[in-house]
């Protein structure tokens, strides 16, 4: 049985129609009028125990609202979810305990206080035992350094020791669920590297369920085996981080370094994209020229000092399908 099931999810939002000047801000005061906008289209979708999965779409896709309704702050119009057996907005409390939350631009910290007072305050709401905080403060100390911060008040902190502190504070009571919202937003690539680093290390030990919503594609590909990608409320593909690459990445780049300048490359089906001496970089499409036989066929013209292949980036191919230049497959769009 699924740990999250979600059928058929449906929610509207009732907006006021505000009419111009100041005899429409009267009318409507007194007549207010209406208009009914879908944020989430009938989406249905299932996530095992202990998944790692990306939940992406472009702003206004109905990312925050889906996940706004998983931990029960709102409400469905229609459908159904289950979390472990539970429907989230009736038994909020129950699933709240469960659950863990990271909002990369929000902090859950107390800005005026020192970490360790979040984190003592948080053992307190949260029960948890003296020996399981002792552990996991251990762990937090040992994979995220937070040691080195832990007496500073949350205001004098850097933003990658912020996220650390954030982290290991929705990870406190060891919960069966985390939702991550941009949890790299602003970090360096060394803080990037460490916080996924520790991401995996706990989805691997403790076997936690994790749902990422970012627009950086580096934390999905780097952490989540499965994606899934909702446009203008509606579910437009479920399935693997390789899968999409495979079928949907066809353009492919190769950086050829030859011995010498070539003025001009006669090979069909390829076009130039960069070249800076004797260095030229093409992109060809998969389904129309077999790289082995692009090699070959240079290999046997010129004269090669190197060559590199390069596969089509994640963030390249999501950037095409919200663009609208990528119809997906109906069976990459199913529930699972």
């Amino acid at each position: 049985m699924p740990f999250i099931e979600v059928n058929n999810l449906v929610k509207d939002y009732k907006l006021n129609v505000r009419k111009k000047g100041l005899l429409g801000s009267i009318q409507s005061l007194l007549v207010p009028e209406y208009k009914m906008k879908r944020a989430v289209d009938n989406i249905s979708f299932s996530i095992n125990k202990g998944e790692m999965v990306g939940f992406i779409g472009p702003n206004g896709a109905g990312k925050s609202t889906t996940v706004k309704m998983l931990t029960g702050i709102l409400v469905p119009t229609s459908g159904s979810i289950s979390i472990d057996g539970l429907c989230p907005y009736k038994e909020r409390k129950r699933n709240a305990m469960r659950l863990g939350v990271v909002f990369g631009q929000r902090t859950q910290l107390w800005w005026d206080l020192p970490v360790i007072d979040t984190f003592e305050l948080l053992k307190y709401i949260y029960k948890i035992p003296d020996a399981k905080y002792k552990q996991n403060m251990e762990l937090f100390n040992e994979l995220l350094e937070i040691n080195q911060f832990i007496s500073q008040p949350v205001r004098q902190l850097s933003l990658g020791q912020r996220m650390r502190a954030d982290i290991a504070a929705a990870l406190l009571h060891d919960p069966e669920i985390i939702f991550f919202d941009e949890p790299t937003i602003g970090l360096d690539v060394i803080a990037k590297e460490k916080v996924r680093e520790f991401i995996r290390y706990i989805n691997k030990e403790k076997g936690t369920t994790m749902l990422f919503t970012t627009h950086d594609m580096q934390d999905i590909e780097k952490t989540c085996q499965r994606m899934i990608i909702i446009d203008q409320g509606l579910t437009i593909y479920d399935g693997t981080v390789e899968e999409i690459k495979e079928k949907y990445g066809t353009n492919r780049t190769l950086q050829v370094d030859f011995s010498e300048n070539v003025e001009k490359i006669n090979i069909p089906g390829i076009q130039v994209i960069e070249e800076k001496g004797s260095k030229k970089i093409f992109k060809f499409r998969k389904d129309e020229i077999q790289i082995s036989s692009l090699i070959n066929e240079l290999t046997q013209r010129y004269s090669i000092v190197d060559l590199t292949v390069q596969e089509p980036e994640i963030e390249g191919i999501i950037r095409e399908i919200y663009q609208g230049g990528i119809k997906f497959d109906e069976s990459l769009c199913g529930v699972r």
